[in-house]
């Protein structure tokens, strides 16, 4: 299984920024760059939730569940 994160995408329907959206968060530019370009392995629930205030928006809106093909056959 494989979440990917889909906060690059969400971002730019909002037309917000990187700095913007950290601000409103509370949490570094650098930690929510890490947590757009997937390189995470887990979120907490208060930045999610932070997170999804700021943008209005559901965490499936950010977060994609995709099977791997391997567990698919």
């Amino acid at each position: 299984m494989t979440i990917i994160l889909r906060l690059d995408r969400v971002m730019a329907d909002r037309k917000i920024s990187l700095n913007k959206l950290a601000e409103l968060v509370g949490i570094s530019n650098v930690n929510l760059s890490n947590i757009k370009t997937g390189k995470i392995s887990a979120v907490r629930f208060s930045t999610l939730n932070g997170i999804c205030k700021a943008l209005d928006c559901q965490p499936g809106d950010i977060l994609e569940y995709v099977e791997d093909e391997e567990e698919t056959e």
